[in-house]
């Protein structure tokens, strides 16, 4: 193997950079402030045949307790920042939500409200296609520049492929930069809706504890006869349950807590659980919304 580019990190600790606070290293980890930095990466890790793994605010984020055996990139710098520029506001693929959804608010900028909810970066809403509130990424979003190893391109947001909770980006394709495309409103009007919906997630979701967003996605499935994960792990008796060092929340069963020095096999050991209880009750199987970073086990009744 060639020596990686300088500032790269051998054997990084990733659990810290997670807000559930479990799993191991990453081989290798940089931090990139710019995007000819950002290409730099990703072509000495395409030339090694390194995978290579985002971290964003690592709110949705379980890292494999092995660790991930590739290169983890967190954006950082001008590949973070946020900016104004008329009606719109540009932000770095690492740039957190909701300070983008407050700073909009503070210029009069309205329509990325629901942003306040959606505890993750740019880049990260873009590649999950992230709603919240009823508010929809894809009506805001003007464009997004993709950084791979051949460099950047933009796309509009027809050519991301959204669907649920999905983008068609593929590993190795950086979201770098996204623009939204606001509206003028009045700024203590935008903040009174924002307290609002802080407020909203307060009363609905657990916080200041190590937990992740919500565990699974919402069903499709008729048989869930409208409800969401949440309703359908709590029906299934899933509030609380507990794993080793991990727990479904007592406030909302689609959130995991690591309250006891849990490892990632307690939270996927849980996960198996609640979800062979939602299929045995109801019939729906529920998909994992949380994004798994390096090559976990899957427990044997995962499969159902």
């Amino acid at each position: 193997m060639s020596a990686p580019p300088s500032g790269v990190e051998a054997g990084f600790p990733l659990a810290r950079l997670t807000t559930v606070r479990t799993g191991g290293a990453a081989d290798f980890f940089a931090r990139p402030e710019a995007e000819p930095r950002l290409v730099e990466l990703l072509r000495w890790a395409e030339a090694e045949g390194l995978a290579v793994g985002l971290v964003g605010s690592g709110s949705n984020l379980l890292v494999a307790d092995d660790g991930f055996h590739g290169l983890a990139i967190k954006l950082d710098g001008d590949l973070a920042a946020i900016a104004r520029e008329g009606e719109t506001v540009l932000c770095g693929g690492g740039a957190r939500l909701p300070s983008a959804a407050a700073k909009a608010a503070g210029w009069g900028l309205s329509g990325l409200e629901f942003g306040i909810n959606i505890p993750g970066t740019a880049g990260g809403a873009v590649r999950m296609n992230a709603n919240a509130y009823g508010g929809q990424l894809a009506q805001v979003l003007d464009w997004v520049e993709v950084t791979t190893a051949a460099g950047t391109g933009r796309r509009a947001p027809g050519e991301l492929g959204f669907s649920y909770r999905h983008s068609d980006l593929r590993p190795g394709e950086v979201v770098s930069r996204a623009c939204f495309q606001l509206q003028p409103g009045d700024p203590d009007e935008i903040r009174a809706t924002l307290a609002g919906m802080r407020e909203r997630r307060r009363e609905a979701q657990p916080s200041g504890i190590k937990t992740f967003g919500s565990t699974f996605k919402n069903p499709g499935d008729e048989r869930a006869e409208g409800r969401s994960a949440g309703q359908l792990l709590e029906a299934a008796g899933c509030r609380g349950l507990r794993h080793g060092g991990a727990r479904f929340s007592e406030k909302h069963a689609n959130f995991v807590e690591n309250d006891e020095g849990a490892s990632t096999a307690d939270v996927l050991e849980l996960m198996a659980e609640g979800r062979r209880r939602v299929h045995e009750r109801f019939g729906v199987e529920l998909e994992p919304e949380v994004q798994v970073l390096g090559e976990v086990s899957w427990p044997g009744g995962w499969e159902l």
